[in-house]
């Protein structure tokens, strides 16, 4: 199974040893090499916008210059898994990365075209514009609407439903066929290339102009939504960090920003 899933990162770190996985340094264009790491500045790139495109400088590349049948993305920090909490504990973090073979397993049950992403993210007492209006700045999504509407209107109902979930699919993680991930693609990057024309990043934060990565998160809801009702097959599957992820620190600053007002300045 001919397989290429990029391993966004910006600085060296341990790696899966599976062949799948291609170490892929995001915003290379603005940094010296990582020695033995892709960068994404090579052919076809936008590398130079990873301080206001996050992990979509990887996805950009791989898009325009992957030639897998099968491609995805996943973080340096957080891994697809289908091993169980309890194997993860006794064993090192990089036996839990998902196998090609037990990727191969997953998509042999999936009907064509599929897509696998992480399990549901569940906010509860907050949609997804309301999540993301507390604790960033909903104008932005507001802005996204506008250009779904003017671009691409069918796409409308579909944004207004997904961003009224309490729940999502993050951080920007996938696995799919090469023709979804063109598809998927071609409609995120303009939507995005035209927010930016209209958006003044000017006195931003570096933190706050990092704003079209965020955006793309909940466009990808909006598309799978969309997309789901031309029967596309999504597959949800775990995910893990191979570091402790700070649970105190994320609930404080999140009733910080619902109760009172405090936005996100940095990331957890």
């Amino acid at each position: 199974m001919n397989t290429t899933i990029i391993v966004c990162t910006h600085k060296p770190y341990k790696m899966p040893s599976d062949s799948s996985y291609l170490p892929l340094q995001v915003g290379a264009a603005l940094h010296d090499p990582i020695k033995g790491y892709q960068g994404d500045d090579s052919g076809d790139s936008i590398s130079e916008k990873n301080p206001l495109y996050c992990e979509l400088t990887g996805l950009y590349w791989l898009w325009r210059n992957g030639t897998s049948d099968y491609q995805g993305l996943v973080h340096y920090r957080r891994y697809f898994t289908v091993k169980s909490a309890s194997f993860r504990k006794k064993h090192p973090w990089t036996e839990s990365v998902l196998t090609s073979d037990e990727l191969s397993s997953i998509i042999e049950g999936c009907n064509k075209p599929f897509i696998i992403v992480p399990k549901k993210r569940r906010y509860v007492i907050e949609t997804l514009y309301s999540h993301y209006s507390h604790t960033l700045d909903g104008s932005h999504l507001d802005l996204a609407r506008e250009i779904i509407k003017d671009t691409c209107p069918e796409y409308l109902a579909s944004f207004d439903t997904a961003t009224k979930r309490t729940w999502g699919y993050m951080w920007n993680m996938f696995i799919t066929d090469r023709s979804t991930l063109d598809k998927y693609a071609s409609w995120l990057f303009p939507i995005l290339l035209d927010m930016e024309d209209k958006i003044d990043l000017t006195g931003l934060s570096s933190f706050e102009k990092r704003l079209f990565g965020r955006v793309s998160e909940i466009l990808f809801n909006v598309w799978l939504y969309h997309e789901k009702a031309s029967g596309i097959t999504v597959r949800e599957i775990g995910v893990f960090s191979p570091e402790p992820v700070n649970w105190g620190l994320k609930i404080r600053s999140f009733l910080a920003a619902k109760l009172f007002g405090k936005k996100y300045d940095k990331s957890f």
